[in-house]
């Protein structure tokens, strides 16, 4: 009773603080609806993009690989510090310049109106198929943990997975579709500060248990428990090698943090550069903390739980807060989780919904659309969007590494590609629109058939450093052959101010220093 009344207090505060924060805004317009009207601020900028980033699918996925495999796994997030700096400090100081609402808009202006739809459309099919139906399923993979909801109404697993799938999934759209990305972005903010509390607690609470009351006794315990966990490098063969870091995964990192449309949205709505520098590279601070609540409660679930769990690594989390949480900080907890899963899902579909309308259905469909008419036809994608991925998300169950691992898989078909593409856009000027499509097709073909068709027996993240190569050679090949007519040149539109922050190259040495620390401190034999 008192979990499921901390539970809803909690939620209806977010709610009503949301509505309170945006009762005055001006949602009928593009700017407005998609861009929370251009007037984000740096703390709101970080805390969305750092809540729409950890969802369930890092708290559920992330801890139930660090259980299995040790914590081998959090170069997800230490390096993400490279791409939030090379965003802060050269990609979004362009983007602000040429007043971009949407990603593939810059494609238009680099390459062609071909490519703009290309990546858009590529893009809408990413959100869909991979990441809104992991946010769901692992959301309620959690629920369930916490509040046993098949046993409440005496249906089966897989039923009471459908029936939170489908709620989840209804309340994150209507957050999307009444309240626009501003609406989106204040409950980010709320939900943000509950996630590290919360998060922060269960590996504390966990240790002061485990150590009788010293925390540091407990580290000791966990860690002479299985010191091989606590190695932040991988073997060539396992889940993520260290030398992963230098091929694929820097890829994704900038592609993620300075060019993904779910993520970059927050700083393309800032009020100003100042603001979406300071919250990119605030965002760096709180990824280097997160391995501490998205790892480490995994590393200790397997001193409470041993390899018991090793069939089931995706509930280790739920049970890790049923072991060290007290029963009333449950519900409130279950309330911010909610927040982090809903962040990500009514963030992705805000995206989606961005891309269709601005880079789909203004261009291709009705070109004279008002402002209110672009409007409801983004909810309308929204609601699309919301229930297939409804639909699809009870399937996830089938992932045979991992729910982590399944969606970091799926990514590298959409993101390695988008990202090359954009990266050729910005630096290489004799790459041609002739060149990015061919290479752009090819690149994926090439790894759907490693991937999902034959096993050449190279580990995934090193296959996106591969495609990257092997694509800019194709851009330039056929570059050759149909060359670049008219050279790039951006322009500002003066939307808004880009004068640079006079600290941000200070923090992002800092945070790169950090970061190198932290290799160092976790350094040990090849887990």
């Amino acid at each position: 009773m008192w979990i499921f009344a901390s539970f809803v207090g909690f939620t209806l505060f977010v709610a009503f603080y949301s509505w309170y924060k945006i009762r005055g805004e001006n949602l009928y317009t593009s700017d407005g609806y998609f861009l929370g009207g251009r007037s984000l601020s740096a703390g709101v900028i970080a805390g969305s993009m750092m809540l729409t980033n950890i969802s369930s699918e890092h708290l559920i996925g992330m801890n139930g690989s660090a259980y299995k495999n040790g914590m081998i796994i959090i170069s997800w997030e230490t390096t993400a510090t490279i791409g939030l700096i090379f965003g802060a400090l050269y990609l979004v100081p362009r983007y602000l310049k040429m007043g971009l609402s949407t990603i593939p808009k810059f494609l238009e202006l680099r390459f062609d109106r071909a490519t703009r739809s290309l990546a858009a459309i590529l893009l809408v099919f990413s959100f869909v198929f991979t990441l809104l139906p992991i946010v769901l399923y692992t959301g309620a993979i959690n629920f369930e943990g916490i509040f046993e909801i098949s046993s409440v109404l005496g249906v089966t697993h897989q039923q009471s997975i459908w029936i939170l799938v489908v709620i989840i999934g209804v309340i994150g759209a209507l957050y999307s579709i009444l309240g626009g990305l501003k609406a989106v972005a204040v409950a980010d903010t709320v939900n943000g500060i509950g996630l590290i509390i919360g998060g922060l607690l269960i590996p504390i609470l966990a240790l002061w248990e485990i150590g009788n009351g010293n925390l540091l006794s407990g580290v000791d315990t966990v860690y002479n428990y299985a010191p091989e966990k606590f190695s932040i490098v991988g073997a060539p063969d396992s889940v993520l090698p260290f030398s992963a870091i230098f091929t694929g995964l820097v890829i994704n990192q900038i592609y993620f943090w300075s060019m993904h449309q779910s993520i970059i949205q927050r700083a393309l709505g800032a009020k100003d550069l100042v603001a979406a520098q300071k919250g990119l590279l605030l965002t760096g601070v709180f990824k280097l903390l997160i391995p501490i609540i998205i790892a480490l409660p995994g590393v200790i679930g397997f001193y409470y739980f041993g390899d018991s769990m090793y069939d089931n690594q995706d509930f280790i989390y739920p049970m890790m807060i049923h072991e060290v949480l007290p029963v009333f900080f449950i519900g409130i907890f279950a309330a911010v989780f909610m927040g982090a899963v809903l962040s990500t899902f009514n963030s992705v579909i805000n995206s989606a919904a961005t891309i269709y309308t601005i880079d789909i259905y203004k261009i291709y469909i009705n070109k004279d659309a008002s402002e209110r008419k672009m409007v409801m036809v983004g909810t309308a994608v929204s609601t699309i969007v919301a229930v297939f991925a409804i639909f699809v998300a009870p399937f996830m169950s089938y992932a045979p590494e991992g729910i982590y691992q399944l969606l970091q898989t799926l990514n590298g078909l959409f993101f390695v590609p988008l990202g090359t593409t954009i990266i050729a856009g910005f630096f290489l000027k004799k790459i041609s629109a002739a060149g990015v499509k061919v290479a752009l097709v090819i690149g994926m073909v090439f790894y759907g058939f490693t991937e999902l068709v034959v096993d050449i027996g190279i580990h995934f993240v090193h296959v996106w450093g591969i495609m990257f190569v092997g694509m800019i050679i194709i851009m330039y090949i056929v570059s050759y052959f149909y060359p670049v007519e008219k050279e790039f040149q951006i322009t500002d539109v003066e939307v808004v101010d880009i004068s640079e922050w006079k600290y941000a190259k200070i923090v992002s040495i800092f945070l790169i220093v950090v970061t190198i620390g932290i290799y160092i401190l976790l350094w040990g034999p090849p887990n």
